[in-house]
């Protein structure tokens, strides 16, 4: 529609993705947002308070911070006033907060967003199984000391056990499969082989140590400060030394003993936050911002949760038909890298010519996007998959690397558990 007001990407930074492991990380959520939302609004040219709404992406979040974004937002020194709100569509709840924003912007509703995503999958949970609960239940009903040593004959050993939330979560309700056997069906439906998807993974690895080494990442990643002074530079999930023989020795995680997906070609459990700033051209001509890039087209797919790993393939698609753009159009692409083997089977998907005639509609197959324009810089399978902030991160990262390797334009996009896909267009102003 002619009316419609152009949207740009003027600034964005992210903490380092931080590896979940025996315990919870120093930082929640919030303090995640804080870390590197701080050094991005102190950079700017107005004030925090200017801004006209605060959108943050989480799906996990804890029990002290309900309603992460306007903790956010007032800890950022924000104002009292600042309408924040926390959205959450699974993977794609960092993109989720950019595309409000950008249609907020786009429709006139508002002039200058701040638009993030934030998880600290260390802090998920644990949760109580069903039949505990409901002995605990049953013991607050009870009434006096006769019936409570009557229920306490009912006590198993495993009401102690709690279950990591994460894993019901990982886990979907309506198939019943979690995550990784959803990457399982891709390798099979794409014949897509376990050395194929260990390749995948140690490219991955190699390529984020790579632009750690050259700094490439260093207008992107503000580092983090713990309460005891410990700074956290780099995205420390990363390992250089991965080859194909280390990658060989560990057991498929989830369909034992023939599957193709393991720990080292699937995403790792990561804490992480990210921040964008989006504005209007009336809020970048009043504030005197210098844009990045501009948002020309953004879209959501939903297909089976049992295949949810193809949405890329679906939402990118129907988004590239719509702006009349081919595989050639586009110089960069961002594909969230929940494993390995769903990855490679999006890009099998586009080859597929069956599959490009009955599924996406296209006269043929949509064709090979070559590997030295998809995720240059590594991606969740080096750096990790904090669940509310990739969709962010993809697109920051994005508009960063095109800006440094003199590219005009770029898809982010995600899968998205529960059988959803995200995609956003983006062009470097």
């Amino acid at each position: 529609m002619s009316d419609r007001r152009p949207v740009y990407i003027v600034d964005g930074a992210r903490t380092p993705f931080l590896k979940a492991r025996s315990g919870p990380g120093p930082f929640t959520p919030v303090d995640l947002a804080v870390q590197c939302g701080r050094p991005l609004l102190a950079r700017q040219p107005v004030r925090p308070d200017a801004y006209d709404l605060v959108i943050l992406g989480c799906v996990n979040v804890i029990a002290d911070e309900m309603n992460p974004a306007r903790v956010a937002a007032l800890r950022l020194g924000m104002g009292e006033d600042m309408v924040a709100f926390t959205v959450q569509i699974n993977c794609g709840s960092g993109m989720q907060s950019i595309d409000t924003a950008y249609r907020y912007i786009r429709d006139g509703s508002a002039d200058l967003v701040l638009a993030g995503g934030a998880e600290a999958l260390s802090h998920a949970p644990l949760v109580l199984r069903r039949e505990a609960v409901e002995w605990y239940a049953g013991m607050a009903r009870a009434k006096g000391p006769l019936e409570r040593m009557a229920m306490m004959t009912g006590v198993k050993a495993d009401f102690f056990k709690p279950v990591i939330g994460l894993k019901r979560g990982l886990t979907d309700p309506i198939t019943d499969l979690n995550m990784g056997q959803t990457a399982e069906i891709l390798a099979h439906r794409f014949d897509i082989s376990r050395e194929q998807a260990d390749a995948y993974a140690m490219e991955s690895h190699h390529r984020l140590a790579k632009a750690q080494e050259e700094g490439w990442l260093e207008g992107e990643v503000e580092p983090a400060f713990d309460r005891d002074g410990k700074a956290y530079a780099k995205d420390d999930g990363v390992r250089p030394d991965s080859t194909m023989e280390s990658l060989a020795k560990l057991s498929p995680a989830f369909e034992k003993p023939y599957g193709k997906v393991t720990p080292g070609n699937s995403s790792q459990i990561t804490d992480g936050a990210s921040w964008v700033i989006l504005a209007s051209e009336d809020a970048v001509a009043q504030h005197g911002l210098e844009p990045l890039a501009v948002i020309r087209d953004s879209e959501w797919s939903a297909l089976d949760p049992s295949v949810m790993g193809l949405g890329p393939v679906l939402c990118s698609t129907e988004m590239m038909r719509r702006n009349g753009l081919t595989r050639e159009s586009i110089d960069l692409w961002e594909i969230n890298e929940a494993f390995a083997a769903q990855v490679l089977a999006c890009l099998a998907a586009w080859e597929d010519e069956s599959f490009c005639r009955e599924v996406l509609d296209l006269p043929e197959a949509f064709g090979r996007i070559d590997r030295d324009r998809l995720n240059v810089d590594g991606g969740a399978i080096a750096l990790g998959h904090p669940v509310g902030t990739s969709g962010n991160r993809i697109v920051l990262h994005l508009v960063q690397a095109m800006s440094r390797l003199g590219k005009t334009r770029g898809i982010a996009t995600e899968c998205i558990g529960g059988g959803l896909g995200g995609a956003m267009l983006v062009e470097i102003v």
